[in-house]
């Protein structure tokens, strides 16, 4: 059964990629937008919210990137609705092969790419003057956290996907998804947020993982007095991805073979 898993689910991360490669716009569009953000927020916003004796753009390239890893559940999302609504799933349920290969498939593809993607915004933040001041395996386990946070929120978007009415649903809500990094620290830290605010923020996963990931590159210290996840942000994180992938990975490949919709 595993086996059959392995190939049919690399038959699909084959055909996934090919799709990419065949419609090279989108994948421009997702991994150049997070550049501009960057640009943006470093250059532009960089002096006004440049917080005391820390440098912003330290503190922003990692959440930066994590906020990328998060975009898995708006690509995610509008895949697997696409798919869905055009009858593509449809044509896979009537061959031989395991039901979850398809969503495996796509959620591996997608960890693909990213990890190409990763790599223009970590030079362009290089440029910028970040820098990684801890370890290298401290770093390698940064970049390993970015990509099971990724492969998590990817599990999300093809669930979402695939319960989603139509593919302009489905567009709607991945562009709602754009505000989940807002209320986060990705971009600030959540110290002086209001009371309701900041613990909306300190629960988002985000926060947790870019914590850890600041960490682990050595960019700023875990902060005092807020949530647990961000406290503990190595185990908060770990912990949101686990609970994320037990949750919806199973969910999706049943959904898928039910019929999606």
């Amino acid at each position: 059964m595993s086996s059959a898993i392995l190939y049919d689910g690399t038959a699909m991360l084959g055909r996934h990629l090919r799709r990419v490669r065949h419609a090279p716009a989108i994948l421009v569009m997702t991994q150049t937008m997070p550049i501009v953000f960057l640009l943006f927020f470093g250059y532009v916003f960089g002096s006004a919210l440049a917080m005391p004796g820390a440098d912003y753009r330290a503190f922003l390239v990692p959440g930066m990137l994590v906020a990328t890893a998060a975009n898995g559940v708006m690509t995610g999302m509008f895949t697997a609705a696409q798919d869905a609504h055009r009858g593509v799933m449809d044509r896979f349920r009537t061959m031989p092969m395991s039901r979850a290969a398809v969503p495996l498939g796509q959620a591996a593809a997608d960890l693909a790419t990213t990890s190409v993607g990763l790599v223009p915004l970590v030079l362009v933040g290089l440029a910028m003057g970040w820098r990684i001041e801890g370890g290298a395996a401290d770093a390698c386990a940064a970049f390993g956290l970015l990509l099971l946070f990724r492969f998590a929120t990817s599990w999300v978007g093809i669930l979402l996907g695939l319960a989603s009415r139509s593919e302009e649903a489905a567009g709607q809500l991945g562009s709602a998804t754009f505000m989940l990094p807002l209320l986060s620290n990705a971009y600030l830290p959540t110290a002086g947020m209001p009371g309701w605010v900041r613990a909306l923020a300190e629960w988002n996963p985000i926060s947790a993982v870019a914590t850890a990931v600041r960490e682990l590159f050595g960019n700023a210290p875990v902060p005092h007095g807020a949530a647990w996840p961000v406290t503990h942000p190595l185990a908060g994180s770990l912990a949101w991805c686990a609970a994320l992938l037990i949750g919806c990975a199973p969910l999706a490949v049943h959904r898928y073979a039910r019929g999606g919709r």
